[in-house]
């Protein structure tokens, strides 16, 4: 694809400071799957000074709950949630090196300020084509909380995931330059 751009995780600052919002990217590599119960999770055992259960420098955290895997499949659907519910638990995990997210929607003001500060990016996969995004999980396991069920920590491997940058460590914006680009009036 013309313009677009290979990554691997670890994410390194190097590969980030080259992103920039609106740029299309193929990332693979290891990624990890956390919502809304594994963030507060991750919170509780913080605050209790304990060890997380994933080592998050470098890494990228998909906001994902997969579906069960059908027979003979790696994963089932895995599409974004919205992000905008991890934010207020974002800015933490940034500052201990989480280097990438992936989800859908806007990103508050705080979070965006978090990925300038710390060098992140911020990715936005298609919302509605969870059945799509399986197709580029090479393979799947559960690393922590697997009580959880669907909001269980996965470590994913993945293979030329589509993704855009939505934001970058320059402060852009893609859910405002897009909307700024294509408005008429």
């Amino acid at each position: 694809m013309q313009n677009a751009k290979w990554i691997k995780t670890p994410l390194q600052d190097k590969v980030i400071e080259n992103l920039r919002v609106g740029d299309k990217v193929f990332l693979s590599g290891r990624i990890f799957t956390a919502r809304d119960a594994a963030h507060k999770r991750f919170m509780e055992i913080l605050d209790r000074a304990g060890e997380l259960p994933i080592k998050l420098s470098g890494e990228v955290i998909y906001y994902c709950g997969p579906t069960p895997s059908p027979p003979g499949k790696i994963i089932g659907a895995c599409g974004p949630t919205t992000s905008s519910r991890m934010d207020s638990y974002t800015p933490r995990l940034l500052s201990m090196g989480l280097k990438g997210m992936i989800g859908k929607g806007k990103r508050s003001e705080t979070v965006q300020k978090a990925i300038v500060e710390n060098k992140a990016v911020y990715f936005a996969a298609l919302g509605g084509a969870g059945a799509l995004l399986s197709k580029f999980v090479v393979s799947s396991q559960i690393v922590a909380f697997e009580d959880l069920g669907p909001e269980a920590i996965f470590m994913l491997e993945v293979r030329e995931m589509p993704l855009f940058v939505a934001n970058d460590i320059y402060g852009g914006d893609l859910y405002v330059s897009g909307i700024e680009k294509y408005k008429i009036l």
